[in-house]
């Protein structure tokens, strides 16, 4: 199985009650329903107020590097992260567990 972790930082001045923001949430947790290969799906706020904390995060697992790919390349998956790159960076990490 892969894990794949995405962790984001909203830009300078972005708020979590913004309407492209709340859309782009709705986007991600979508997904689940419209990709095949999530195995597992989480995504969440942060709850901490640290300033080297990212504000949003998602974990997810599928089968493999193969199924990765397809769900990386995924319409879906493809329309919510081009949501997110309008207000936000992020840093992702892939590993096998």
């Amino acid at each position: 199985m892969i894990r794949h972790l995405v962790l984001f930082k909203l830009n300078e001045g972005v708020q979590r009650d913004e309407p492209r923001v709340v859309a782009g949430v709705e986007g991600f947790r979508a997904l689940p329903g419209q990709i095949d290969e999530l195995r597992s799906w989480e995504c969440a706020w942060n709850i901490t107020d640290r300033p080297i904390a990212y504000d949003f995060a998602i974990n997810s697992a599928v089968d493999d590097t193969d199924a990765l790919k397809r769900y990386l390349e995924h319409p879906a998956h493809q329309a919510a992260a081009a949501l997110w790159r309008e207000f936000a960076t992020w840093v992702i990490a892939d590993y096998e567990f």
